[in-house]
């Protein structure tokens, strides 16, 4: 388990006994009657409360399965807001009896509605989704009005908020009147969600949205021949976008499939038909009998929901080539092929020695660069332009070495701001602080150094002479080399992309390794300009590029065939044949 593994599972476990000890301590508080032991339990409890909401779902899970779920908590702490009254104010019976109704009322509306929704729930999501493709006439289940959704199963927190009020009036006046009148208006408000909520249910009776059988059917009279699959989630679809140019200039019969719906919503436009099936079940129930090949953009786990289709050519074309383990994962020995760009993914894979044998790789090139230009911006006003791009923390967040970001990169952007006359774009990966808060809070310290220089955090094109943040889907990564003089990046496929520009780029070196051995470790640096960990080179290679004479370019133009492929091939057509030979 990684450093950061461990540091996650800790705060897991401290907000779980934070939330556990702050109900606990509210109930005995409640009982007797200590308001200031309450209100700090309280406190404490919504803090656990939240963070188990925010980056610790996992933990929160495990509670669900304990019997210790959200709405058990809720009951709890609805509880405890009573016996306080009760205990404070010492009713008798009737108020007693009054201060209990109101959080009875509330439940029984809560757990009616949240049924309820959960029934409506169950028929309204689709098993599948769609894009660019023709389903024909389908019966849609009735969907309830936002107003309902959104106040079905929240217990009314208006009324919740009216708990404690009436509650003390109650308990004060020893009568039950008060609660009683709330409670009338609790149910009253509850009956009409139920209704609306039950006629919804009743008009949906018998009518299935017949999405998968029209799936079935588009996909039997279409027959596609060629898949990008890509099973990941929301955040990772950048892996699955670089593809679908590629895929949909093959001009095969091909389609996208995806697992994840968030995925399905993030993905980038194109014209591709777009299938995305999230239940295992429902997916390995497609009939998949006409796919020939199957390009995968990702090793993950679902995947061998499609690599158990025998009649397919199974083909990892990954997302991106570098010199990161990422690049040789053992697991890419399942595929009938793995496709890199050059000799260089070719000769990794053999040094790695993880069980892909050297038949099975087929070098295409990189098929996505055809649009980056091999010469610097030709506009009268353009000034001369660094591309910062660090890579992402990594899933092993204990190697401080992985990406410059943390150890370098305010120094870099300081550094590349301060030189004159230097316009600087940042492109972090979209990964960036996923993993590490170190990683996002410097990244968030660069975004305010650039806001600060006048530069602008949400562009919509790249024209202009101010600093840039780009973090969106566009500008693209490929859009921000053409406009780039000099690139500084990480190990990392974004070098073995920029070298295709074949102008000056940089790569940083935090773990201070010698240059030889640097060299020798990650070939995409073999015509990089190194940068130490103090970034002392920055300025002596800012004028060296800046003056035009630069020493790398032959050895530039060398690596760019061994990481990309002979020079004058086109890899688009490689990619199409190598597709058309797959496909027979």
């Amino acid at each position: 388990m990684s450093l950061f593994s461990r540091v996650r599972s800790q705060q897991g476990l401290a907000a779980v006994g934070a939330t556990l000890l702050g109900y606990a301590v509210m109930v005995l508080a409640g009982v007797l009657g200590l308001v200031v032991p309450y209100a700090v339990a309280a406190v404490v409890a919504v803090a656990g409360e939240l963070a188990l909401a925010g980056r610790h779902t996992g933990t929160a899970t495990l509670l669900d399965k304990a019997g210790l779920g959200a709405t058990f908590r809720r009951l709890v702490r609805d509880l405890s807001v009573a016996l306080l009254v009760i205990a404070v104010v010492r009713p008798g019976v009737a108020g007693t009896v009054a201060v209990l109704l109101l959080p009875a009322a509330l439940w029984t509306v809560a757990v009616a509605t949240g049924a309820l929704t959960k029934v409506i729930d169950g028929r309204v999501d689709p098993p599948a989704y769609t894009r660019n493709i023709d389903l024909g006439a389908l019966r849609r289940v009735p969907v309830p009005p936002v107003w309902a959704q959104g106040l079905a199963g929240l217990r009314m927190p208006l009324l919740n908020v009216l708990l404690v009020p009436a509650a003390v009036v109650a308990a004060a006046l020893d009568r039950v009147a008060p609660v009683v009148v709330t409670g009338l208006v609790t149910l009253a408000a509850g009956l009409v969600i139920a209704a609306v909520l039950t006629l919804t249910a009743l008009r949906g009776r018998g009518r299935a949205p017949g999405v998968l059988p029209a799936v079935h059917d588009w996909m039997a009279r279409e027959r596609p021949e060629v898949a990008l699959y890509f099973a990941g989630p929301a955040k990772d679809v950048y892996q699955a976008n670089m593809w679908l140019a590629p895929v949909e200039a093959t001009g095969r019969r091909a389609v996208v499939l995806l697992r994840a719906a968030d995925a399905f919503k993030q993905l980038a436009d194109t014209r591709l038909p777009v299938i995305c099936v999230p239940a295992g079940v429902d997916f390995m129930n497609l009939d998949l009998g006409s796919l020939r090949v199957a390009l995968y953009a990702a090793n993950v786990g679902a995947n061998i929901h499609l690599l158990r289709e025998p009649g397919v050519k199974h083909v990892f074309v990954g997302h991106g080539d570098s010199d990161k383990q990422a690049s040789v994962n053992p697991y890419s020995k399942v595929y009938d092929e793995v496709w890199v760009a050059g000799p260089a993914g070719r000769e990794r894979y053999a040094r790695a020695d993880v069980g892909v044998l050297d038949r099975d790789i087929v070098e295409v090139g990189r098929p996505q660069l055809a649009g980056v230009h091999t010469f610097g911006s030709g506009d009268a006003g353009h000034r001369f332009t660094v591309l910062y791009a660090p890579t992402w923390e990594g899933w092993l967040d204990d190697d401080p070495y992985h990406t410059s970001l943390v150890l370098m990169g305010e120094r870099i952007v300081s550094g590349l701001l301060a030189a004159g006359d230097v316009r600087v774009i940042y492109k972090p990966h979209p990964l960036t602080g996923t993993r590490s808060p170190r990683a996002r809070a410097v990244h968030e310290r660069i975004v305010a150094q650039i806001k600060a220089a006048g530069g602008e955090t949400d562009p919509s094109s790249l024209d202009g002479a101010a600093h840039l943040v780009v973090t969106g889907r566009t500008p693209g990564l490929f859009d921000c080399f053409n406009v780039t003089d000099l690139l500084v990046s990480d190990v990392s496929s974004v070098v073995s992309d920029f070298v295709q520009s074949e102008r000056p780029y940089v790569v940083a070196n935090p773990a201070g390794l010698p240059e030889d051995e640097f060299r020798r470790q990650f070939p995409t640096a073999r015509a990089a300009y190194l940068l130490a960990a103090d970034c002392g080179e920055l300025t002596k290679i800012l004028d060296v590029t800046r003056a035009g004479d630069d020493p790398m370019t032959g050895a530039r133009r060398d690596l760019k065939e061994y990481l990309l492929g002979p020079a004058g091939s086109n890899p688009m057509d490689r990619f199409r044949d190598e597709i058309g030979r797959l496909c027979g």
